[in-house]
C-alpha cells in the first residue's frame, strides 16, 4: 500500500510517498481502507518540527480520517466488514476522565496516522461515522469536532440561553458555533475578517467582532452582553488573547484552552482568574464516549461540517501550506482515491 511519511527530518518538503506492506489485523484490530482525511494545526506543527513534543521518525502523519472496514482480526465485536468508521485521536481513552488517556497512544504521533491507503486501528479506537455525512465531512470530526463538543457539552454542560464566545473561524471554532446553536445558546464570533464574520452569521452567530478593528474586543463582548460577559469561551489564541478572554468572561464563566494560534509567549496573572472566579480548563480533544455522543447529535440534528477546501491526499504538503496561510474558513480535507 502507499503511505505518506515524514522520513527522517522535519519539514513539509520532506514528506514522501512510499510503499509499505499491507497491514494484517491482529486480535481486536480492524483494517480500514482510508476514504478521506483532514488537517489540524497539530499535524502541521509535527511535520514542521515545531510541535511541543518530538516524535520518532519515520512517521505517517494526520490524526483524522474515515475509512471502510475491509478486514477484521480475531475477537472483533464492535465492527464488521463494510462498516464506515472514524479513527479516534486518543487510542485508549474510551471514556471517563483524562486520567484514562495515555500520551503514547495518540494517532498521528507517536502512533502512525491516517495519511495512507490503509490504516490499522484497534477496535476500541474507532467509532461508526455519522450516517448523514459524506466521507469528507466525517473525516473532519476526530479532533476539531470532538474538541468543541468535549469543551461545551461533556465538560461545559452548556445550557439553552447561555452565551458562547468563539475565537476565529477555524475547525474547532465553527464546530463550537454549530454545537452551541444546537444547544440553544447565543454565539459571538471574533475574527480579523469581516467577510468571515458575515459567513459565521449565516451559520447562526448572533454577532461578530473584528479584533483588528477593535483590539480591546472584550469591551465589545461586554457591550453585547449588557455587561454580564459570556458563559463559555473557546480560547484558541493563546497567552496573547487570554487576558481579553478573562475580561470577557462572566463571573463563574468557563474558558476552554484549546490552541495558541496567536503565539506561545505571554504572561497571565492568576489573580485575574480569582477575581472573576472563572473556571479555566485545557481541552485535550476528548474521549471515544464524547465522540459517540457527538455523532448521535450530528445525526439527529443533521449537522454538516464546514469544509473550506479539499485536496487529493497525495498533495498533503500543499494542503498544509494552505492551512498555514490562515485564509481558510472551516476544515481542510484530503480525498483518498
Amino acid at each position: 500500500m502507499k503511505a505518506i511519511i515524514l522520513q527522517d527530518t522535519p519539514g513539509l518538503d520532506n514528506l514522501r510517498i512510499v510503499e509499505r506492506p499491507m497491514p494484517k489485523p491482529r486480535r481486536q484490530e480492524i483494517l480500514v481502507q482510508v476514504k478521506a482525511t483532514a488537517l489540524n494545526y497539530r499535524d502541521v506543527e509535527i511535520v514542521n518540527g515545531t510541535y511541543h513534543t518530538a516524535f520518532d521518525l519515520p512517521l505517517v502523519p494526520l490524526s483524522d480520517g474515515v475509512g471502510e472496514v475491509v478486514a477484521i482480526g480475531e475477537e472483533v465485536t464492535r465492527f464488521k466488514i463494510g462498516d464506515r468508521v472514524c479513527s479516534t485521536f486518543w487510542q485508549r481513552w474510551v471514556g471517563g476522565s483524562f486520567h484514562m488517556a495515555q500520551a503514547a497512544y495518540q494517532r498521528g504521533g507517536p502512533i502512525d496516522g491516517m495519511l495512507a491507503e490503509h490504516a490499522l486501528l484497534d477496535e476500541q479506537a474507532a467509532v461508526l461515522a455519522p450516517r448523514n455525512l459524506t466521507d469528507v465531512e466525517a473525516a473532519t470530526l476526530p479532533c476539531a469536532a470532538v474538541t468543541a463538543w468535549h469543551a461545551l457539552v461533556t465538560e461545559g454542560a452548556i445550557k439553552a440561553g447561555e452565551t458562547v464566545l468563539v475565537q476565529g473561524t477555524g475547525g474547532v471554532s465553527l464546530f463550537a458555533l454549530q454545537f452551541a446553536r444546537t444547544s440553544g445558546a447565543r454565539v459571538i464570533v471574533t475574527s480579523s475578517s469581516d467577510r468571515k464574520l458575515e459567513r459565521a452569521k449565516v451559520l447562526g452567530a448572533h454577532a461578530g467582532i473584528n479584533y483588528r478593528q477593535v483590539p480591546e474586543w472584550s469591551d465589545a463582548v461586554l457591550d453585547l452582553t449588557d455587561g454580564q460577559g459570556v458563559d463559555h469561551i473557546i480560547e484558541v489564541g493563546g497567552p496573547q488573547s487570554f487576558e481579553q478572554s478573562l475580561k470577557a468572561a462572566a463571573r463563574r464563566g468557563q474558558i476552554n484552552i484549546i490552541g495558541y494560534l496567536g503565539g506561545k509567549e505571554g504572561a497571565i496573572n492568576p489573580l485575574d482568574i480569582f477575581k472573576r472566579q472563572v473556571q479555566v480548563r485545557g481541552i485535550p480533544v476528548g474521549s471515544r464516549e464524547s465522540f459517540e455522543a457527538m455523532n448521535r447529535a450530528i445525526e439527529v440534528n443533521d449537522l454538516k461540517p464546514v469544509i473550506d477546501r479539499t485536496f487529493p491526499w497525495t498533495e498533503a504538503a500543499e494542503a498544509m501550506r494552505y492551512l498555514e496561510s490562515g485564509s481558510h474558513f472551516g476544515k481542510i480535507a484530503l480525498v483518498h482515491a
